[in-house]
């Protein structure tokens, strides 16, 4: 470092500004006696060098005071000598001690600047979060401040030092930010409004920062009602933009008010041909059992979202009396009257439909299930239970993978798990019955038969339902393979001749089959617009189900899809962006859309002469491609991005397929699909006003998915130099 420097002499004439370099280079780094660098001595002549390492005399320089540190570390560190040449630097607050040196080896500073400028200090922290510009951190990252000496106090313009900590970027504190994040916290975790003023976390957000006013009750519930409020605008424009119709499910909760909310979930594809589902109204039915609840609650959300001439169909989660059936189709006849005259109605849910006759199944053979629970229990209560279960397993060499489990009776998934894992392990359970004296009560042989049959019909719910819950949504063509199958096994099986098969799936079957009457035409149509199948699958599959009566059942679906298909050929066109660029095969402008509208509006009678003329080949179009052949059958197959593909082809069949595969046959959240307990919506939540728990809920659902991300300041970072 020394030899950076040119040697000072009488004729070569000291430059200041280089000497302050120097030291500013050298302050750290540099190794002098304890007593020197604590007390500032004045340092012999013989101990002073020159700038190349050659001690100088007293005629070559006259004696000078040693120079003090500049670092501004040593503000806030004093040096202490540990013993055996080991000095190490102790903090003036907190009185940790850092490494410093070891002999001529020196740590240098760097983790001294960190312990003061990072807040890692507890008494530096403090005053940092007290405001306070002259405290360590702010000076370490170059606060403009006052410069003391004996005599006088003067205003520094120029910070005295900076340092670039650009891994470690600091946060300036933003209260808004915070309070936003606390509602953003509160809606994603269905935390309590209330835990604002809670004493414990009111300490603890007062220990990370002091700074922060904690908010109210009243002021995280409008901050989390304004959240809503913006999320919601967003999704009103994408629905506004979607070229195709809305589905709507209802999904009654109780609660312990006897009032209910409907929880109102639209599903519907955008303008990039892409499926979404949202929540998009919680409606509190002071009188829930009403023939009136259900179609107000669908007039309510109309004209919230303003989609009274794009609803396509409705699923409800329960059966409705013929009072509120007929409530709905007249509310749907005048809101929705193009398609079909506003019949178009899906009246149970299917997720609800399984878990009740899955739970039908499982009452039905409540003693085998009993035993094979209470067994479960004993080896999975006691740690030598299982322990000796698990020996005998292993000396029996028993072929499985599955582990024993206590089910949750309030999930039926979780009970025909118990079954599986417990019946592949039956022989351990037989072994364990004779070497254990205190397990008592196995299930039997016919114990075992009974879980099996049992096993084989829960199978087939087990599967359709496993597709309600999987995170992606599933178009509607996917069920009718899974609902004909389900319909054929039970009617089978209701006619066996083994009283235990008959009597388990009577009451399966004739609950399904309410199901399948309901729903078996919009399921039909959706698996008719699927390239792969057609027609041929309702054929096929009608001539299992009915035998010789199937062809009376396929030419009602055909007539049926031959009407919708009509009713999408009278349909005009609004002239929508969106539309036009579907027509042209290309993007266009707003301008262009607004100027063809204009043009358009003298020749409406134009329009109903072409509609005349082509009728007979626009009805071909759905004939054209039942006629044509199927295409191969593959696993991964995406049928809305085929129609998208074929959009040119077939212009009106596949407004009418892209509206078609949308309908949802669930109105239950994938967390739900196998409950057994009807949903109720809890104490604290009842306590709320009603927008309040709208917004939490909705709120909630559109932060958790892609469509709408969450509008969130930027993050503020201020990185010092």
């Amino acid at each position: 470092m020394a030899s950076q420097f040119t040697p000072t002499t009488p004729e070569t004439p000291i430059d200041n500004n280089e000497l302050v370099v120097h030291s500013e280079m050298m302050a750290d780094h540099e190794i002098l006696p304890d007593e020197m660098m604590l007390n500032n001595e004045i340092v012999p002549m013989e101990m002073q060098e020159n700038s190349l390492g050659t001690p100088l005399n007293g005629s070559e320089m006259q004696p000078k005071k040693r120079r003090k540190k500049k670092s501004m570390v040593w503000e806030f560190f004093t040096i202490e000598a540990v013993g055996n040449g080991c000095r190490r630097a102790c903090c003036k607050q907190c009185k940790q001690s850092f490494a410093y040196s070891q002999g001529c080896k020196v740590a240098g500073t760097s983790h001294l600047k960190r312990h003061i400028a990072k807040g890692t200090c507890a008494a530096v922290l403090r005053n940092q979060l007290n405001n306070n510009p002259y405290s360590a951190p702010a000076k370490m990252r170059g606060y403009r401040g006052t410069t003391t000496t004996a005599a006088t106090t003067t205003t520094t313009d120029t910070p005295k030092r900076r340092y670039r900590t650009a891994t470690t970027p600091f946060i300036a504190f933003d209260s808004d930010r915070c309070r936003q994040e606390i509602s953003r916290m509160t809606i994603m975790h269905d935390y309590p409004l209330h835990m604002v003023e809670h004493p414990g976390f009111v300490a603890f957000v007062q220990s990370l920062q002091p700074r922060f006013d904690m908010v109210s009750f009243n002021t995280v519930q409008g901050d989390c009602v304004a959240t809503y409020l913006r999320e919601k605008q967003a999704i009103h424009k994408v629905i506004e933009g979607m070229p195709g119709r809305i589905c709507l499910t209802l999904d009654m909760w109780s609660s312990h008010l006897r009032v209910g909310y409907m929880f109102i979930t639209g599903q519907f594809i955008d303008s990039d041909w892409k499926i979404h589902r949202k929540v998009l109204n919680v409606i509190m039915e002071p009188y829930p059992d009403s023939d009136t609840a259900f179609s107000h609650a669908i007039a309510v959300c109309l004209s919230d979202w303003s989609i009274e001439g794009k609803l396509f169909s409705v699923t409800i989660n329960q059966p409705l009396t013929d009072s509120a059936i007929d409530n709905v189709r007249a509310l749907l006849s005048v809101k929705n009257p193009l398609i079909l005259n506003g019949q178009l109605l899906v009246g149970n849910c299917l997720a609800r439909t399984l878990s009740s006759i899955a739970v039908d199944a499982l009452n039905f053979a409540h003693e085998a299930i009993k035993r094979v629970r209470d067994s479960v229990k004993y080896v999975k209560t006691s740690e030598s239970n299982e322990e000796r279960f698990l020996e005998l397993k292993q000396q029996l060499q028993v072929p499985t993978t599955k582990n024993l489990s206590l089910d949750d009776q309030t999930q039926w998934n979780t009970t025909f798990e118990m079954l599986i894992a417990a019946y592949e392990l039956k022989e351990v359970f037989s072994c364990l019955d004779t070497s254990d004296p205190d397990y008592k009560g196995g299930p039997s042989a016919e114990d075992w038969k009974q879980v099996e049959t049992l096993y084989n019909y829960l199978k087939i719910l087990f599967d359709t339902a496993n597709l309600l819950s999987a995170p992606t949504i599933p178009t509607t063509n996917t069920f009718f393979h899974e609902a004909w199958k389900i319909q054929l096994e039970l009617a089978r099986a209701a006619v066996s001749e083994d009283p235990f098969v008959s009597g388990l799936t009577k009451s399966m079957q004739e609950k399904f089959d309410k199901y399948w009457k309901s729903c078996c035409l919009i399921l039909s149509i959706a698996v008719i617009v699927d390239p792969r199948f057609k027609m041929k699958l309702v054929e096929f599959s009608f001539s299992k189900i009915y035998g010789d009566d199937a062809a009376t059942y396929v030419r009602i679906v055909d007539e049926g899809i031959h009407e919708l298909f009509q009713d999408y050929v009278a349909l005009p066109l609004p002239l929508t962006p969106t539309y036009i660029e579907e027509a042209n095969g290309g993007a266009v402008n707003t301008q262009d859309a607004q100027e063809l509208s204009t043009n358009e509006l003298g020749l409406t009678d134009f329009d109903a002469f072409i509609m005349e003329t082509s009728s007979q080949q626009s009805r071909s179009e759905l004939d054209q491609y039942l006629e044509e052949s199927l295409l191969p059958r593959v696993h991964e197959f995406d049928v809305v991005g085929w129609w998208k593909l074929n959009r040119m082809k077939y212009p009106t069949l596949s407004k009418m397929a892209r509206d078609i595969l949308t309908v949802p046959v669930s109105t239950a959240p994938a967390d739900s699909v196998f409950s057994t307990v009807h949903k109720e919506m809890d104490r604290y939540r009842c306590s709320l006003r009603p927008e309040t728990v709208e917004a939490l809920v909705c709120a909630k659902d559109w932060q958790q998915n892609e469509l709408v991300k969450s509008i969130t300041a930027p993050i503020k970072m201020e990185v010092p130099i």
